[in-house]
C-alpha cells in the first residue's frame, strides 16, 4: 500500500510523524521547500503536548511519481479544484482521496474524482506550525480523534480507518455529513473567534464577551442545521446541539457557562485562519463561515 499526506503543514505533519513512528510509510508532501529540506535532514520535529522527533519521508509536488493507494489531502480549501486535477494522475483507480479539510468539502472533491474515490474526515484536534520541520501539537494527547465518512462507495475506507489509527480514535460514521456539522460548528465560532481576537481558543473561552459571541454563533449553526434536516453527530461523546441549544433564560445561561469546559483540552489551540493571516496568507473564512452562510 502506497499512502501520502499532501499538505504537510502543521496538522499533516503532527500526523504523519505519528504515523511514521507507529512503523507505517507515508509521504509528507508540501510545496514548503525550506520545510521539506528540513524533514528530510533532521524529520519532524513534533512539540506541544507531546515531544519527540521521527524520520519521515518527504517530497515537493514535483518529486512525486507513481500512483498512490490513499491519499489525505490537508492543504487549504481556496486552491482545492486546482490540487485535486493534480492529485487525480497519482491516485489508482481504486484508490481514494480523503480530505481533512474543514468546512463540507467533499461534493465538489466528487464532481472531480467520482464519489466512490471521495472520502472525508473531520478532526477534532489541532497544531501551530512553526517552520522548517517543526509542529507543535496544542490539543491534549487524550483527546485525538478522527470522524472518518464516505460520501459514495466509500474505497480504502478501511485503510485510512488504519492509518489514522497509528494517531488516535477513529470513528467512521454513517451519518458523516452531521459529524461534519459537529466540526464546522467548533469552526465557525472558534476559529473565526481565534482570528478576529490573535487569541487561543482557551482566551476565546475565557473571555466573557467573545465567549457570548461564541455562543451565539454555536446557536445559528444549530438552528441552520436543523432547518436543513441535518443530525448533528456528537463530538468527543458529547451531544453538543443538545448542550448549546437555548431557548430559555437558564438553558442559555447553562450554555454559556460550559464553554470553557468544552474547550479545556484545546485551550492552547490557535486558529489556522489566524496563522495564515500572519504569514500573509488569505484565510478560509469563507469555506467555514461560510458554509453555513450559504446553507442558512
Amino acid at each position: 500500500m502506497r499512502y501520502a499526506i499532501y499538505g504537510a503543514g502543521a496538522m499533516g505533519t503532527v500526523l504523519g510523524a505519528y504515523i511514521a513512528k507507529a512503523g507505517t510509510e507515508i509521504d509528507l508532501i508540501t510545496r514548503n521547500e525550506k520545510h521539506v529540506e528540513a524533514l528530510k535532514r533532521e524529520g519532524a520535529k513534533i512539540v506541544g503536548t507531546v515531544n519527540f522527533t521521527q524520520k519521515v519521508n518527504a517530497l515537493l509536488p514535483s518529486e512525486m511519481e507513481g500512483k498512490y493507494d490513499a491519499i489525505l489531502l490537508m492543504t487549504k480549501q481556496r486552491d482545492n479544484a486546482e490540487i485535486v486535477y493534480f492529485l487525480k494522475d497519482f491516485l489508482q483507480e481504486d484508490g481514494a482521496l480523503c480530505t481533512c479539510q474543514n468546512g463540507l468539502p467533499e461534493p465538489k472533491i466528487a464532481e472531480i474524482i467520482g464519489k466512490d474515490r471521495t472520502l472525508g474526515c473531520a478532526i477534532a484536534w489541532g497544531a501551530t506550525f512553526h517552520g522548517e520541520g517543526v509542529s507543535e501539537l496544542t490539543s491534549s494527547p487524550d483527546a485525538l480523534t478522527f470522524s472518518l465518512g464516505a460520501i459514495g462507495g466509500g474505497n480504502r475506507l478501511n485503510d485510512v480507518k488504519n492509518l489514522l489509527e497509528k494517531m488516535g480514535t477513529v470513528t467512521v460514521e454513517k451519518n458523516f455529513i452531521g459529524a461534519r456539522w459537529s466540526k464546522l460548528l467548533i469552526n465557525s465560532a472558534f476559529s473565526g473567534l481565534s482570528t478576529v481576537t490573535g487569541g487561543t481558543f482557551g482566551e476565546v473561552s475565557k473571555i466573557k464577551a467573545s465567549r457570548r459571541v461564541a455562543q451565539r454563533i454555536i446557536k445559528e449553526c444549530i438552528d441552520v442545521a436543523k432547518a436543513a434536516d441535518i443530525r448533528i453527530e456528537p463530538v468527543q461523546g458529547h451531544k453538543i446541539d443538545k448542550l448549546f441549544d437555548y431557548r430559555g433564560p437558564v438553558k442559555r445561561a447553562l450554555s454559556l457557562a460550559l464553554i470553557p469546559v468544552a474547550m479545556k483540552k484545546h485551550a492552547k489551540l490557535i486558529s489556522s485562519m489566524l496563522q495564515d493571516l500572519r504569514h500573509g496568507k488569505k484565510c478560509e473564512i469563507d469555506f467555514i463561515n461560510g458554509t453555513v452562510c450559504e446553507f442558512g
